[in-house]
C-alpha cells in the first residue's frame, strides 16, 4: 500500500470518514451542534506553554503626595470612574500655607539684603565676596519659594487621565508621609493586558506579536485572542521570572485584578507543520483533508482544506492550511456544515 493508501486507512481507523466535503449549510443545517475542541498543537511534540496571570489595565498609576501631612479629603470611592483633572484628595494646608508665606518672607528679605549689598559694593564699603554671598542667599529663597509653591500645589491630588480608581490607600484625618500612595488610578484608554510571571526557558520560546489565548473563567467560557505585546528585558531578582504583557481586546466586563490562564504556542515551531486529532480530519483524500477551524467571535465553524501529512495513533501532521494554536472541531465532524453554528461541550470550553 502507497503513503496516500496508508494515511486513508489510518484515518479511517481513528473514525475520520473518507467523504466529499460538506456543501454550503442550508437552512436545515443551521441547527446548533455541540462539540469538543482541539487546539493545534507543534507536530514536532513541543507543547504549547500555559501560564496563569492577572489582568491589569496597561497604565496603573499611583498618586502620592510630594510632602507630609494630615489627609484633609478623599473625595472618591474604590470602582469609580473620573475624568482628566478631577480632584482626588487633598491635605490640610496649614502647614503648607506657612511654608510658603516663611519661605516668601525669607526671599523678600534675601532680596533687601542684597540689593543693601549692591550698594555698599559700589561705594567700596563691602568686598565683591560678601556681595557674592548676599547674591547665593538670595537665589536659595527664591528656590525655596518655588519647592514650598510645588509642595502646595501638589497637596492636591487630580486624575491624571480619565479612568477608574483601584485603589484608596489611605482615610481622611490620618498622617501620610511624603510619597505614601494615596489613590490608584487606572486609565481605561490605555487598555488591558494580562501579565504573565514567564521562566527564562519558557521566554526563549516567545516573541513579539506571537498569538496567544486567554481564558478569563469569571467572563466567558471561551477563550479570546491575545497578542504579546511585551516582554521585560531583565528578570525579577527574587523570583528569577520575566514579566511578560499580553494585550487583551476591548470585552465588556474586563477588570484590574481578574485571574486568567494564556495558552501560547512555541514560537520556533509557528512556521513548523502542526498536529491535529485525527478525528478531526474528515474528507481524506490523497494528501488532503478537510478540517472545520472554530471561530469565537461568531460561535461558529469554517471548512478548511489542508494537506496531511505523516499519521500517528492519535495525530495527523499537517503541513499546510492550519496555523499553530488555531481550534478545530474534533467531536460531531460528520454533522458540521462550514458556517455552522455551535455549542461547545463543557469540557471543550476550557481546552
Amino acid at each position: 500500500m502507497n503513503r496516500r493508501g496508508m494515511i486513508g486507512a489510518a484515518l479511517a481507523l481513528a473514525g475520520c470518514h473518507a467523504a466529499p466535503p460538506p456543501p454550503a449549510p442550508t437552512a436545515a443545517a443551521t441547527a446548533d451542534v455541540t462539540i469538543a475542541l482541539a487546539t493545534v498543537a507543534p507536530a514536532d511534540g513541543v507543547g504549547s506553554i500555559s501560564l496563569t496571570g492577572t489582568v491589569r489595565l496597561k497604565r496603573e498609576t499611583q498618586l502620592a503626595f510630594s510632602t507630609s501631612g494630615r489627609i484633609a479629603t478623599i473625595g472618591v470611592l474604590e470602582g469609580q470612574r473620573v475624568g482628566v483633572g478631577q480632584p482626588l484628595a487633598a491635605l490640610d494646608p496649614t502647614g503648607l500655607n506657612a511654608a510658603t508665606a516663611s519661605a516668601r518672607a525669607e526671599a523678600a528679605r534675601a532680596d533687601a539684603d542684597r540689593a543693601r549689598m549692591q550698594s555698599l559694593l559700589a561705594k567700596g564699603w563691602v568686598t565683591r565676596t560678601r556681595m557674592e554671598t548676599a547674591d547665593a542667599a538670595a537665589a536659595a529663597a527664591r528656590s525655596r519659594v518655588t519647592q514650598t509653591g510645588f509642595d502646595a500645589r501638589l497637596g492636591r491630588l487630580v486624575a491624571p487621565a480619565a479612568g477608574v480608581v483601584l485603589r484608596r490607600s489611605a482615610e481622611p484625618g490620618q498622617m501620610v508621609a511624603a510619597g505614601t500612595p494615596i489613590v490608584t488610578i487606572g486609565e481605561v484608554g490605555s487598555g488591558y493586558v494580562l501579565r504573565l510571571a514567564v521562566s527564562d526557558v519558557d521566554l526563549a520560546r516567545l516573541r513579539l506579536g506571537q498569538h496567544a489565548e486567554v481564558l478569563l473563567p469569571a467572563l466567558s467560557p471561551t477563550p479570546m485572542a491575545a497578542t504579546v505585546a511585551e516582554i521585560a528585558a531583565r528578570g525579577d531578582d527574587r523570583t528569577g521570572t520575566f514579566q511578560v504583557e499580553l494585550r487583551l481586546p476591548d470585552r465588556p466586563g474586563l477588570r484590574s485584578g481578574l485571574i486568567g490562564t494564556a495558552s501560547l504556542g512555541s514560537a520556533a515551531a509557528v512556521a513548523g507543520p502542526v498536529a491535529v486529532p485525527a478525528s478531526a480530519v474528515v474528507g481524506a483524500r490523497a494528501d488532503e483533508g478537510l478540517v472545520y477551524v472554530y471561530r469565537p467571535a461568531t460561535g461558529t465553524v469554517v471548512a478548511r482544506v489542508v494537506q496531511l501529512g505523516a499519521v500517528g495513533d492519535h495525530a495527523v501532521t499537517v503541513t499546510g492550511g492550519l496555523a499553530l494554536g488555531e481550534r478545530v472541531a474534533q467531536t460531531g465532524v460528520d454533522r458540521l456544515r462550514d458556517g455552522m453554528k455551535v455549542r461547545l461541550a463543557p469540557a471543550a470550553s476550557a481546552s
